[in-house]
């Protein structure tokens, strides 16, 4: 039997073995669609346009003396050019990574160092900490800005357009792009380093195709399908949900330069695809709670009322139970006179699959959302699997869960509860680390997480925190501070962050950070607006809102988890800073060393 005729799709999915080929094909097959843009279209480059670019980025750079190999250092905010330049370096067969913007120049200059990196591709902001980083390197042999123009570059520096015109005419980039191998690197992505120096993990071409084909197990996005770009291109999640993904699969692309803008850009750009830490959907949360308590009682009542028909719906479906036909029929009422409004008014209207990752998120926050026809997913990856592994799929959703494993990946429990997890997607290697890599990856290519699970009948796993994390008690008793971080911060909107304490204590305390958008809010609510958040932490109203909080959030832990005792910090956590690595983990071990004395008063 004559076989059916592929897709250009899925011809691009057989004939695509690396990301090189990959670009080419996207960029032939889709050449009218918008690739990467600006919120305001400023800047609007079609996948035809990208290609064009790409090359004559890549003769530049070849030009330069950059060889299949090399590793070119990138650090940018969310703009087109990253997007560029990266798929430049990968045309060449050379390994682009990205750094953290917050970063000051001695980390810089450890990543530099640590990668022997030949090329630094910046802007004018990040500039002087680049030169500094790159003044004892001499491996690093141009330092590229993306934002001058050729005759105003600072002294040292080319500007990106004086790189592509240093291109030989006669540049084959099809050649250069078919000499790249599934095998070869096509990315080191640097972890944040929680507990030392980041360790550069190295993702193959095999491991990055692997790892964005698989998103049609998730949801079939059609080409021209809209993302944000807006976490840090340094994280494995930003590189393949907004940058490998949308290269793969013809996405388009927009890019949020300040993160605290996503929620302004969502109803602006209405994604078919929205993935976020979950700080975004507590906000989320906060802010549509706060909307509805400014109403008078007479509009509150009726949300009220279809928020909790809905809510119960779903905990009914995730039960398994049928729901009854008169509740039924009020939720979608509410869905068509209330709920669709709100989704329209978030942005999220148009939203095939929306998901969450890289710390746990409270269920009753993901069950708010499902109420509102918002399908929130969790997923589980990590950057020695290329983001990918594990996740609940739209329609097959299991609430505190991860999901299950995505094809051509392996899932098993090691003795003490560890995840093991193997498949294509399972990194190379950390780069010159081979102690490192044996103690990551076993003799059967098993690589062991570091995160400790369950596994249900149906396949589905949920993580119970980080191994090297979980708090044993005075009593011996196991508990996750994750979880109960999670349900803090979702007891009330005054709490932007939370370090639970209670390892080898007799109960649990923990640090509270104010939210520095809600607290400023509250104060001018409350005739407090000349207090700066730092003054507000002394105030006796704050610390009953954050008592409030925390009494709400104990309600939903066990007696052993819930906290008894809470010190406010008077300084905000930011990423990068010594409390929170970039992508917003804790620093658990510093934040006991430098609030040892508030930490030790709690249990005085």
């Amino acid at each position: 039997m004559e076989s059916a005729a592929l897709s250009q799709d899925e011809q691009t999915e057989v004939e695509a073995a690396t990301l090189s080929a990959a670009i080419r094909m996207t960029a032939a097959a889709h050449p009218d669609i918008v690739a990467f843009r600006t919120v305001d279209d400023s800047v609007s480059l079609t996948w035809g346009q990208v290609g064009e670019r790409v090359d004559r980025v890549a003769a530049g750079l070849a030009a330069l003396g950059v060889v299949k190999g090399d590793r070119v250092a990138i650090m940018l905010s969310n703009r087109p050019e990253f997007n560029v330049v990266d798929l430049a370096a990968v045309t060449l067969g050379a390994v682009p990574f990205s750094i953290y913007n917050t970063y000051p120049a001695e980390q810089v200059n450890y990543l530099l160092g640590h990668s022997g990196a030949k090329v630094v591709i910046t802007e004018q902001v990040f500039l002087a900490v680049v030169s500094e980083a790159a003044a004892t390197l001499p491996a690093v042999a141009n330092v590229i800005l993306v934002d001058t123009q050729g005759t105003d570059a600072p002294s040292g520096t080319l500007a990106l357009e004086a790189v592509e015109e240093l291109g030989d005419p006669a540049f084959d980039g099809a050649a250069a792009a078919a000499a790249v191998g599934p095998e070869d690197l096509a990315t080191l992505i640097y972890t944040s380093g929680t507990t030392g120096p980041p360790k550069g993990v190295e993702l193959t071409h095999h491991n990055v195709m692997a790892g964005a084909l698989l998103i049609k197990y998730i949801i079939d996005f059609p080409a021209g399908s809209k993302v944000i770009s807006w976490l840090p291109a340094a994280h494995i999640a930003e590189r393949m949900a907004h940058h490998y993904v949308p290269t793969v699969h013809a996405g388009t692309v927009t890019v949020c330069p300040n993160p605290r803008e996503i929620a302004a850009f969502l109803p602006q750009v209405r994604p078919q695809w929205f993935f976020a830490v979950p700080r975004i959907w507590e906000k989320l949360k906060a802010g549509l709670e706060a909307m509805q308590a400014g109403q008078d009682e007479a509009a509150r009542a009726p949300v009220q009322k279809a928020l909790a028909d809905s809510l119960e719906a779903v905990r009914l479906r995730q039960r398994g139970e049928e729901v009854p036909t008169d509740l039924a029929e009020r939720v979608a009422i509410a869905d068509r006179e209330m709920f669709s409004h709100l989704r329209h008014m978030l942005g999220l209207d148009e939203v095939l699959a929306v998901s969450v990752g890289a710390a746990p998120l409270a269920v009753d926050v993901i069950e708010f959302f499902h109420a509102l026809g918002i399908e929130l997913s969790e997923l589980w990856g990590m950057s020695e699997t290329t983001g990918a592994g594990l996740c609940n799929r739209p329609g097959h959703i299991k609430i505190g869960s991860v999901g299950t494993t995505v094809p051509g990946v392996e899932v098993r429990l090691a003795e003490d509860g560890e995840l093991l997890i193997r498949g294509d997607v399972v990194m190379h290697g950390y780069r010159d680390a081979p102690d490192k890599t044996a103690e990551a990856l076993d003799a059967d290519h098993w690589l062991h997480t570091g995160d400790i699970a369950t596994i249900d009948a149906e396949g589905y796993v949920a993580i119970v925190d980080r191994k090297k994390e979980l708090i044993i008690n005075s009593a011996g008793k196991n508990m996750s501070p994750a979880n109960i971080e999670a349900a803090l911060k979702s007891g009330g909107p005054i709490i932007g962050q939370a370090c639970v304490i209670g390892d080898a204590r007799p109960f649990n305390s923990a640090l509270i950070v104010l939210d520095p958008d809600y607290a400023p809010v509250w104060a001018a609510q409350h005739e407090l607006a000349d207090k700066s958040v730092a003054g507000l932490t002394s105030e006796p109203a704050i610390r009953d809102l954050v008592q409030a909080a925390i009494d709400n959030a104990n309600t939903k832990l066990a007696r052993v988890e819930q906290v008894k005792r809470f010190t406010i910090v008077e300084t905000d956590w930011l990423p990068g800073g010594d409390e929170l690595t970039p992508t917003m983990k804790l620093k658990r071990k510093p934040i006991a060393e430098k609030y040892a004395s508030a930490i030790d008063a709690m249990y005085t």
